[in-house]
């Protein structure tokens, strides 16, 4: 779906829209800078923090300490030398993987997308980084459609709408509720499958 999205594969038949444009029918940069993707291996470039938030110079000092406050970074960033033009290595490999994560989430925050696509953003993250990053999703980008592909339920189990896949094909698309209430759903199964795996855990 996210291949799709991003034009990144041509579609061989079918149409997608969104807000009534068929992307088809727009230049490839005009239809990525509508969407913000934050997969799950965060993806910095050697240069300073500046320019990895705002690589297109394009916000004030200002919108990026604000996005750097959202994801709770900003403490971090003053505490540095250089600030805003503290040294990011190849890969981010002197930050935190948690912290290369906050930074694509501010990053996506200054780019002001309508639509956000978190591929297994939080799965490589503790537990406390997973918490910030869930709550700047819930708040920042409330009035976003936020496409979430997850293994953690419960980083879905507040979203609108959970498709369930499997093989490819479309098991389960209702709303969270619905599909808890399916007697025997695939959906149910795997929340209480989760739930029996924790007990045991604490258990033990």
């Amino acid at each position: 779906m996210m291949v799709a999205l991003m034009r990144l594969a041509d579609v061989t038949f079918g149409d997608i829209w969104i807000d009534g444009v068929n992307i088809m029918a727009i230049g490839l940069h005009d239809l990525r800078h509508a969407l913000a993707i934050i997969p799950q291996e965060a993806t910095l470039f050697a240069g300073t923090l500046r320019h990895n938030l705002d690589p297109n110079s394009e916000a004030e000092d200002e919108r990026l300490w604000d996005a750097l406050q959202h994801v709770q970074l900003k403490q971090v960033t003053e505490a540095l030398e250089g600030g805003l033009d503290s040294p990011v290595a190849e890969d981010g490999e002197n930050w935190s993987h948690g912290q290369r994560q906050l930074i694509c989430m501010a990053r996506a925050l200054l780019r002001g997308s309508k639509i956000i696509l978190l591929d297994e953003a939080t799965a490589s993250c503790d537990v406390e980084t997973d918490a910030v990053l869930q709550r700047t999703i819930r708040t920042i980008f409330e009035q976003c459609t936020t496409l979430t592909i997850a293994h953690r339920l419960h980083t879905i189990s507040d979203c609108d709408r959970i498709m369930v896949l499997g093989g490819g094909k479309i098991l389960e698309y209702a709303a969270p509720a619905k599909l808890m209430g399916r007697p025997g759903g695939v959906y149910r199964q795997l929340v209480e499958e989760s739930k029996s795996s924790q007990t045991a855990v604490c258990s033990s």
